[in-house]
């Protein structure tokens, strides 16, 4: 029997002039945008109607590389994981936000082949305009139980905490069996540890994974709201209180979880209305005499010692130990012996992915100075770091060159990442350039802070953005 599939490896499957001319007949008159590029990333055909989005002619297009007509594409990053990017928010080089698909074409070996695109929306009103035309009540459901369970649910499991030291191995452990409860957990641990990340997954790894999951940050709330914050108020409760009241997070957590990260900054006036709520399971809304019975496990988290706040009259000792049933304390990253390897694969993978930049390796001599590093911001710190050297990278390596000064000290001043010694001029340009983007971070962008940091004009200081090209 005749086998009439196409083989897309043969020498005659190749986009020729006439294929080519075939494909821009069909769909030149689609008033969608649709493009077509070869595995190079060399645009092949392209509609009318994208190269006028585009704000070129199909003539000034045909031929280069997409990144050449959008730096902004991330074709060449999906041509590297091979998977197709549906429905992306995009922002093109001229300005214009859109939808758009990429479509990585594979042969039968799994190599890609060619490169398909097209714009959904060519603006993101245009999208708003098909949704509030087209708000059927299935729709509007499945759109309305997204939100809620964004807003209200744990994101992360147990599958998203990294680790196989033992000390990490021993806290998953107990917030597994915790999870299992319904008593109240205590999570101890330095800033940046990932205290939050063992609460969304003790959460998810109970009986209670379908119900809310509400987060709290009792550092981040002033003192006089926080009560307003957590139980709610009734209407006219005070001044500035909305019509018809609100709805308290203990209320909204009801059935659920309710995470109170920095407990220990909580005022000592709400850590005695708190206790109340431990002990009876109700509230009281603020201007309100009636109580409103909730079935909520509290999970709380603090990087302060809490028995020493205690005999520092700081914290209440009851509610120290209501909040103590079930202690966890989440170890530092400089305690994770072998586990800054685990962790740094899976953030280059996160925060590459993030940026649109394909960086998949680190040098063995740059992880030697992520080992030796103490690491006093943790895991937070980590992923910081890995940030700040993949926007650096130009291959898709990461190299000593890559890293902060305060990481690879000395060394990256005196060595090239290819190991060769470097002229004084390049250390001088190099710790220039560093001083210069740490500046920057330290004033958040503010260029005229900058300079006077620094010592020197703006007008200088603008002269080494563009030669460092920082900006």
């Amino acid at each position: 029997m005749k086998d009439d599939r196409i083989n897309l490896q043969a020498p005659e499957f190749l986009l020729t002039d006439y294929l080519v001319s075939t494909l821009e007949k069909i769909f030149d008159p689609v008033p969608v945008p649709i493009i077509l590029i070869d595995k190079k990333t060399e645009i092949k055909m392209i509609n009318r109607v994208f190269a006028n989005y585009l704000e070129f002619t199909k003539e000034e297009i045909i031929g280069r590389k997409v990144k050449e007509v959008d730096k902004n594409s991330r074709f060449p990053y999906v041509f590297k994981t091979k998977k197709a990017e549906i429905a992306w928010k995009h922002k093109f080089e001229n300005g214009h936000t859109g939808i758009v698909h990429r479509i990585p074409v594979l042969d039968d070996q799994g190599e890609v082949i060619f490169g398909f695109g097209m714009v959904l929306f060519e603006d993101l009103e245009e999208f708003k305009d098909i949704i509030n035309k087209n708000k059927l009540l299935e729709s509007e459901l499945h759109l309305y139980k997204r939100q809620l369970q964004k807003i209200q649910g744990a994101k992360y499991s147990w599958e998203s905490i990294v680790g196989q030291s033992e000390k990490m191995v021993q806290a998953k452990y107990m917030s597994r069996r915790a999870a299992q409860t319904n008593s109240n957990v205590l999570l101890l641990g330095k800033s940046g540890t990932g205290k939050e990340l063992f609460a969304h997954a003790i959460h998810n790894g109970s009986s209670r994974k379908h119900a809310p999951f509400v987060k709290v940050n009792c550092a981040a709330i002033p003192a006089e709201l926080l009560e307003s914050e957590l139980f709610g108020y009734e209407e006219g409760a005070f001044t500035g209180a909305k019509k018809g009241g609100k709805v308290g997070k203990f209320q909204l957590a009801n059935g659920g979880s309710i995470f109170l990260d920095e407990i220990g900054d909580m005022p000592l006036k709400m850590q005695a209305k708190l206790l109340r709520v431990l002990q009876e399971h109700e509230i009281e809304k603020v201007g309100s005499n009636n109580t409103i019975k909730v079935d909520v496990r509290v999970i709380s988290a603090t990087n302060q010692k809490l028995l020493e706040l205690v005999k520092e009259g700081k914290f209440r000792e009851d509610l120290y130990y209501r909040l103590n049933v079930m202690t966890i304390e989440i170890p530092s990253l400089k305690e994770r012996e072998g586990d800054i390897g685990l962790l740094t694969e899976k953030l280059i993978k996160k925060v590459s992915k993030e940026i649109g930049k394909h960086v998949d390796k680190i040098s063995p001599k740059a992880m030697d100075f992520l080992q030796t590093h103490d690491w006093p911001g943790n895991v937070r710190e980590l992923e910081n770091v890995l940030e700040r050297a993949i926007n650096l990278v130009e291959g898709d390596t990461i190299m000593p060159v890559h890293l902060p000064v305060y990481i690879n000290k000395k060394e990256v001043a005196v060595y090239s990442y290819e190991g060769n010694m470097r002229t004084l001029k390049s250390i001088i340009e190099e710790t220039e350039k560093e001083t210069i983007v740490r500046t920057l971070e330290y004033t958040k962008g503010n260029k005229l802070q900058t300079a006077k940091l620094l010592n020197i004009s703006r007008s200088s200081l603008y002269d080494k953005i563009e030669r460092y090209c920082l900006e």
